[in-house]
């Protein structure tokens, strides 16, 4: 809709409202990441906040924004006279998830360097968000090539573009604005750490306010202008405030009492480099500005570190993020500071009650935070009787195991799927993609992606005197372009079958074997794979969790496996085999990798082994690049797993092996065992 919901509309959200309202105040705190499960008003808010921001001034014509009172001296329009410019409201950018980097960052003018031979250069989305708001909807499916563009403009407010022919430095800084949604998966901590601020955002519980929320939605959907309407007068007292408090900024003092309780709130909570203390330094005295005063309390250096400091503090990617709210008002009082919520701030965001600086705080987390993937101790001694073995009382509930705790997680060797696809950009298994090295060149198929310039000239070439062409310059004809062929790194598919038998049940064996899996689940989330869960046990196997980018959904789900009962191998490989067949109608260009967590005992079922082997087959006939990950132990081995990998057509890896530092080549056995594929999944 052409109008804007009215950010003072808005019911709740008060450390959304509050956090975008920092931002606002403040710009050079570096944004904002909203994270908040599906339907909770996260993009109308942040649409509803550009219409607040105040108007930039510009020099008349220039593509790349330039302040006419300090025109940037390297900007590709100028150079620019110092002087009076045009007035224009800010800008929200919005950066589509499946942009291309030629959209990002900008690129040449193809049009006019082929048809007048001129080097011209086309900006991007990057040149029209400066000195305004970029918007990234879904930032966590953004593409790694695309995170690396905006990374580097983020850290240095400048994007430089050399491709093509073309080299190009502008100006980019901008306001960074983005949402999430945790369940489809988490930011690379690059980039986490370049948003200033940070809210959780969940829908009300409460029945009033959520009757509120579609009383108002469907009003402003009936009539859009009329709605906003309503709110105009709330909307133009929030602008003011927020010029008010841009104003006042400049003279809040920040002293060297409250720079010390910052310096040891990011002390006490370890967070990795300086960024974390300036963002908390730039919110507090924004926190400061306001709520009208020109001093930093208490109050605003503990609502900056609820605000700033969650997404900096996980140690590591499967840590919740969060902050121990008893820890932080500690650390406070230790140095000079009540680390109480103060006086809520009667005037909040919409004029009303509990929504200023002292307002709208974060719930406390569940007591202290314990980092998720636990320790590697190793487990009391379990008599062998009570270790969930193979009798047939271990079936049922009787035979299940208290889930073992997983071990220390550790760098795994790297896991490849054989042969050259096409699926999403990542960092696992080669693929023709839209960025990385240049292999070679083609006719488009389709639409031209990109182009590549001395294949196209090459093809051109010969036919000029046919086409008349006779002086400088190039006759280019459909039939003459040709796209570039570049090979890179995807993302695939990683789909774990664990065995949670009787036979895999002893303690310290599951510990150790959970320890491995999380440790391919970490790999998995580096190189932006997505994961699925299938285990077996009992009288069958079940998905414990579907296909999804959410690597630590499945780092829980881990956590939490019982063990006990059969060991029905057949049920779990058949149920992956339909796993993957549906996953590969949805997404057909992401190629899976099979990871089968077992010690290759089967006894579910009528005819276990023979069942087992007749379905590991099946999984190679269809293509399925397969790893087994040999979980048996101990001085006498019946080599099982072996025997299931060769079925599988893929390599059997100890648990030994799979760390980087061993001394068998992982890498090269995965390759060398999967030539036989005909085909890759």
């Amino acid at each position: 809709m052409s109008t804007p919901y009215p950010f003072t509309a808005i019911v709740g959200m008060d450390d959304l409202r509050l956090g975008l309202l920092l931002n606002a105040v403040h710009p050079a705190i570096g944004g904002v990441l909203v994270r908040g499960e599906k339907g909770t008003a996260k993009s109308t808010a942040v649409r509803a906040l550009a219409a607040l921001l105040p108007e930039v001034e510009t020099v008349a014509g220039c593509r790349f924004s330039c302040d006419p009172a300090a025109p940037d001296p390297h900007c590709p329009d100028g150079p620019h006279e110092a002087g009076h410019g045009a007035s224009r409201p800010t800008r929200l950018v919005e950066l589509p998830v499946g942009a291309s980097e030629d959209r990002l960052v900008g690129a040449l003018d193809m049009e006019r360097a082929l048809a007048e031979g001129v080097k011209a250069f086309e900006p991007g989305l990057l040149a029209r968000a400066h000195r305004g708001v970029l918007y990234v909807d879904e930032v966590n499916l953004l593409q790694d090539f695309l995170i690396d563009s905006l990374l580097d403009a983020a850290a240095m407010g400048v994007t430089h573009v050399e491709r093509e022919g073309v080299s190009v430095r502008h100006a980019s800084r901008f306001l960074l604005v983005g949402t999430m949604n945790p369940e489809e998966g988490e930011l690379r901590p690059q980039l986490l750490d370049r948003f200033g601020l940070t809210v959780e955002v969940t829908a009300s519980r409460e029945t009033d306010e959520r009757v509120e929320v579609v009383r108002r939605r469907l009003a402003y959907e009936e009539d859009p202008a009329a709605f906003a309407a309503r709110w105009a007068g709330e909307e133009a007292a929030l602008r003011e405030r927020i010029a008010a408090a841009r104003a006042l900024l400049p003279t809040v003092s920040l002293g060297d009492a409250a720079l010390r309780q910052i310096a040891a709130t990011c002390a006490a909570f370890e967070v990795d480099g300086m960024r974390a203390d300036i963002v908390m330094a730039r919110t507090a005295t924004a926190l400061a500005a306001w709520a009208g005063r020109t001093e930093v309390l208490a109050e605003d250096v503990r609502q900056a570190a609820l605000l700033a400091l969650p997404h900096r503090r996980r140690r590591a990617p499967f840590d919740a993020p969060g902050l121990d709210e008893e820890k932080l008002d500690e650390t406070l009082r230790q140095n000079g500071g009540d680390g109480g919520d103060g006086d809520p701030d009667p005037d909040g965001p919409d004029g009303g009650p509990g929504n200023g600086p002292g307002g709208g705080g974060r719930p406390p987390q569940d007591g202290p935070e314990e980092p998720s993937g636990a320790s590697g101790a190793s487990e009391p001694s379990v008599p062998e009787q009570s270790r969930g073995g193979e009798g047939p009382a271990q079936g049922g509930g009787a035979g299940e195991q208290t889930p073992a705790r997983a071990g220390e997680p550790f760098r795994t060797r790297a896991l490849y799927v054989p042969g050259v696809g096409e699926g999403a950009a990542g960092r696992r298994s080669r693929a023709h993609t839209a960025q990385g090295r240049t292999t070679g060149a083609r006719r488009p198929r389709g639409a031209l992606s990109r182009l590549h310039l001395a294949a196209t000239v090459r093809a051109a070439a010969p036919h000029q005197r046919a086409r008349g062409r006779s002086g400088p310059g190039l006759v280019v004809r459909r039939d003459d372009l040709r796209e570039a062929v570049t090979e890179g790194r995807e993302s695939n598919l990683v789909l774990f079958v664990v065995d949670a038998s009787g036979s895999m049940a002893a303690r310290q064996r599951m510990s150790a074997v959970k320890g491995a899996v999380l440790s391919l689940l970490l790999d998995a989330y580096q190189r932006r794979d997505k994961v699925g869960l299938i285990t077996f046990r009992g009288s069958g196997a079940e998905v414990a969790l579907p296909p999804t980018s959410s690597v630590d959904a499945a780092a829980a789900r881990l956590e939490s496996l019982p063990t006990g009962g059969r060991t029905p191998l057949a049920a779990g490989l058949l149920r992956a085999r339909d796993v993957l067949r549906v996953e590969r109608l949805r997404d057909p260009s992401r190629r899976p990798l099979l990871v089968a967590v077992t010690d290759g005992r089967a006894t579910g079922g009528p005819e276990p082994v023979a069942r087992a082997r007749q379905a590991a087959r099946l999984l190679a006939a269809d293509g399925t690049a397969s790893v087994v990950l040999d979980c048996e132990s101990g001085p006498v081995r019946l080599g099982l797993a072996g025997a299931l990998a060769r079925e599988l057509g893929g390599p059997a890896v100890t648990l030994e092996e799979l760390r980087a530092d061993a001394v068998t080549s992982l890498v090269h056995s995965v390759r060398n065992s999967n030539r036989n594929l005909g085909r890759a999944a």
